[in-house]
């Protein structure tokens, strides 16, 4: 359905969607629907909704499997599988050199072609109040305060009514800002910050262009030694295309960094880095190679306050596979007709022990090792092809060849980790089929 006059426009399209797939260890599918709608009002004023109704046969998507599904609170549903909906959209104004918005929705940040280390967008969409800046060409600012979802409970807020509880959670919040430089055509280099603060809505919070670990140190100047302030980060990205068909990028994400500890050999900074590059429409138009390193050093993402970790409904807001983790990524894409697209990649993760940030140990906490003993590890050789056979409908194909283990280690089994970070069906040495197709994105 579309609609358009000299004041107002408006679409609204359809959504559904269903995916199988079949191994070894069984046959699951995923199937959603939904509408999505968009529109402006004026030559300012833009909206969007989109909604999407789930249906899981197995348990696919969980904060501590170490895949990139978007997560979702689930409930059980019909014949043992699981439901969940998803509700984004927003209302901006724009004008010549920005915007303004309310929205509810996902948000990526660090340049990346297999998941970013900075913000991921894999948590459950919160609603946030956004800012984009682009008032010259050399200089771009974007910043947002958000809404995240605790689920850490206010014991003192939370009743009961009759024989229902009412849990009422801690309040969390999350402001970050980037900062983007480009002094020179096709080089963008970007510095932001951010704080995951709790308990307080703080006004000091919505000024966008703060240096908020500063703000913390003015609302939280008594706290001493065994008592916190708020959560704070800083992350760094630099995206080059000057070199024709080439695109180099790296990201640096800090989660707590000390100049002392550079000259220690043995003591580490909390640091995630990801470097990768894109080679494109070389030697042959339409191919693309794509190689991606990353790496998160124990504990980063986490912190000793509940209320304040680096999370919203316990989803990890940065990078997917967590601290102590490592990845290795390669891809092959090529498209021979424009509605027809295919990529060969492989991947390679590890991740370590699931260390606590526990302040009992905080003497010990910056001498973790890197992967020094491995809980779990994927190897996954995968061919995915997808063509769009009608405007905005799609027929896919995947095959997947992985190796996804667990490892004994300590007082737990492989199991244990397996079932932590893994969906059953992709447990174990396998050859998957996957298949299916969707109508919107």
């Amino acid at each position: 359905m579309f609609y358009k006059d000299s004041f107002a426009t408006f679409s609204l399209k359809p959504i559904w969607g269903i995916q199988y797939w079949s191994n070894k260890n069984g046959n699951v599918f995923h199937r959603w629907g939904g509408l999505e709608a968009s529109g402006y009002l004026g030559k300012h004023l833009a909206f969007y909704a989109n909604l999407r109704d789930n249906y899981e046969s197995e348990l696919l998507t969980s904060p501590t499997f170490f895949n990139q599904r978007q997560g979702a609170p689930m409930k059980g549903g019909d014949n043992g599988g699981f439901d969940y909906s998803e509700m984004r959209g927003g209302i901006t104004y724009s004008w010549n050199w920005g915007s303004l918005g309310l929205i509810k929705d996902h948000l990526q940040w660090g340049s990346n072609y297999n998941g970013p280390n900075i913000l991921s967008g894999r948590q459950p969409s919160y609603a946030m109040i956004k800012l984009n800046l682009k008032p010259v060409k050399w200089f771009e600012f974007n910043y947002f305060h958000g809404w995240l979802v605790s689920e850490v409970v206010d014991s003192s807020r939370s009743y009961w009514n009759g024989d229902i509880y009412r849990a009422v959670f801690y309040p969390k919040f999350l402001a970050a800002n980037m900062f983007t430089f480009i002094p020179w055509k096709r080089l963008n280099v970007s510095i932001g910050n951010s704080v995951v603060y709790s308990d307080v809505f703080q006004a000091a919070y919505l000024i966008p262009f703060m240096f908020f670990k500063s703000i913390d140190h003015t609302l939280n100047a008594t706290y001493s030694k065994g008592q916190a302030g708020q959560n704070s980060q800083m992350f760094f990205d630099i995206s080059s295309r000057q070199i024709k068909h080439l695109h180099l990028y790296a990201t640096l994400f800090v989660d707590e960094f000390s100049v002392k500890r550079l000259s220690k050999p043995d003591e580490m900074n909390f640091l995630s880095y990801k470097i990768g590059f894109r080679l494109s429409d070389f030697p042959i138009e339409n191919l693309n190679l794509t190689s991606e390193y990353s790496i998160v050093n124990p504990l980063v993402y986490q912190h000793n306050i509940s209320t304040t970790t680096f999370e919203s409904n316990n989803y990890n807001l940065g990078y997917y596979l967590g601290d102590n983790s490592q990845e290795f990524y390669l891809a092959v894409e090529y498209k021979p007709l424009s509605r027809l697209h295919f990529n060969l990649s492989f991947n390679f993760a590890q991740h370590g022990l699931d260390h606590v940030y526990d302040n009992s140990y905080s003497d010990n906490l910056d001498k973790l090792t890197l992967l020094e003993n491995i809980t779990w590890q994927n190897r996954t050789f995968a061919l995915k092809t997808n063509y769009e056979f009608v405007n905005n409908a799609y027929v896919f194909l995947y095959f997947i060849k992985s190796n996804i283990q667990g490892y004994d280690i300590e007082n737990e089994t492989a199991k244990y980790y397996l079932n932590k970070r893994t969906p059953k069906i992709f447990q174990g040495d396998n050859f998957t089929v996957s298949f299916g197709f969707n109508i919107g994105f």
